[in-house]
């Protein structure tokens, strides 16, 4: 559903009478007569905080403008929405609009921008007077069937985090990774934020939509977003999803699929257990790193676990994908340094001591936001406590950083002399949204708000009750 946000606080200005009349609800109804507008004169701007990250555009509701030409920016943290295009911390318009010139008319209600923000820059080139610049947000609105009932402040605000992160990126009624980034579905990214909304609400029909979209768009032999990983998550999710909502008629369309998608995954997996794919994906952190493999082979052989669970269900026959299950046992998952690599084995095989060594070493440094429902699930299987503090103190130092949503990745070693994301860095400081970041996701291109980060929520339902 759409929401109206008002701005919670001014952060800077210039050239501007009256921009704390920005911060009043009002009726939002251009009046001639208005005796609470803000005067912006030329070469003027205001950059507005809006308190939580927004999925969507700004209303500016505008009284006399002669047409003025206005800059618009949008930021998910203050430094992003004062950025310049390009440059060396990556602002981008990549996917979304975030940075761009338009007119304001006279007595107009204008809507402007479809992209992820909390922060606004506007800098206005003549005079206008402002009624009005609210956020029009699209976010997700249904009771949840899972609340935290717990007493920790922390967990609290971990559990009302990730619950806004999704909420915001399936507000367009399919899965989203993140709301400034692209609207592709990328089902290989989407499992841990299946697992948060299934937590929170049960069966949705946006789950469902994005499934069937995906498999619909890719024929076999096709891989799914042209990744061989992304249709063995496919199946996991759709087995999970089945088996968390019990969604009959939805899993009894996917069994056709599946099966002729079992017998082309036959083809990959050699007799000896040696993978035999065009390419191999887990995350970023690992590509191309020695666990790489080792992580496609746990996602495998979860996959084929959970291809036997939905075939019986119908009363298939498993006999094949069995088959490929005892072919890729044959050879051991080994991580060497990746965490989430291990995380993975623990939903696949059983962890060595080497494998608890390594989930525990150096705490949350290593997490990453997209794997931390397998690492935390797998460093619980041994020491519960210690898997609530690693997720307490990796969600809390974002937190610590401003999060009102949780992010594409974070890391423990971005927090050491970092600002806020509701700050500039002072002297000597990194600028933690602009500074940071990694293959795709470099400086102010990395999304603050991303769903997959949000699986989580599942830990906290199943460790922190």
């Amino acid at each position: 559903m759409k929401e109206i946000v008002f701005p919670v606080k001014v952060i800077e200005y210039k050239n501007v009478d009256l921009p704390a009349n920005l911060l009043k609800k009002k009726s939002l109804q251009v009046d001639r007569d208005d005796k609470k507008t803000s005067i912006f004169h030329k070469d003027s701007y205001v950059i507005l905080d809006f308190g939580l990250e927004m999925c969507g555009g700004i209303r500016i509701l505008t009284d006399s403008s002669d047409q003025t030409r206005v800059r618009i920016r949008f930021g998910e943290s203050l430094t992003e929405c004062c950025a310049e295009i390009g440059g060396e911390k990556n602002a981008t318009n990549d996917h979304s609009l975030r940075d761009f010139y338009t007119n304001l008319p006279k007595w107009s209600d204008m809507t402007f921008g479809n992209t992820g923000f909390r922060f606004v820059r506007i800098d206005f080139e003549e005079e206008a007077e402002i009624k009005c610049i609210v956020a029009a947000n699209e976010i997700l609105k249904k009771k949840a069937v899972f609340t935290y009932q717990g007493s920790d402040e922390t967990i609290q605000r971990i559990y009302d985090t990730a619950k806004r992160t999704v909420d915001l990126c399936i507000s367009g009624g399919y899965l989203w990774d993140g709301v400034k980034r692209d609207r592709l579905v990328w089902i290989g990214d989407i499992h841990p934020e299946m697992l948060a909304l299934t937590t929170l609400y049960g069966a949705l029909p946006g789950i469902e939509k994005s499934l069937d979209f995906v498999r619909k768009q890719t024929p076999l032999p096709g891989w799914m977003n042209r990744y061989p990983t992304y249709s063995l998550w496919w199946i996991i999710i759709v087995a999970d999803y089945f088996a968390k909502t019990g969604a009959i008629s939805f899993a009894k369309r996917q069994i056709p699929y599946l099966e002729k998608l079992v017998s082309q995954l036959d083809l990959c997996v050699l007799d000896n257990g040696e993978l035999n794919y065009p390419r191999y994906f887990v995350d970023w952190p690992t590509r191309e790193k020695p666990d790489e493999l080792h992580g496609v082979r746990a996602i495998n052989i979860l996959a084929m676990k959970k291809a036997i669970f939905l075939l019986n269900q119908f009363q298939k026959d498993t006999s094949l994908a069995e088959e490929i299950l005892n072919r890729l046992v044959k050879i051991e998952i080994a991580p060497e340094t990746m965490k989430q690599v291990a995380g993975l084995k623990f939903f696949a095989a059983e962890l060595s001591d080497k494998d608890k060594n390594l989930l525990l070493d150096g705490g949350a440094k290593g997490m990453s936001t997209f794997m931390s429902y397998y690492v935390l699930k797998a460093v619980a299987s041994f020491d519960k406590e210690k898997a609530i503090a690693m997720m307490k103190e990796y969600y809390g130092a974002m937190l610590d950083k401003g999060a009102t949503t949780f992010w594409e990745d974070f890391d423990m070693n971005w927090v050491e002399n970092s600002c806020s994301i509701d700050e500039y860095p002072k002297e000597g400081q990194k600028d933690i949204h602009g500074d940071f970041g990694a293959f795709c996701y470099k400086g102010f291109r990395h999304s603050l708000c991303h769903g997959w980060s949000a699986g989580v929520l599942k830990f906290i339902q199943e460790e922190c009750e």
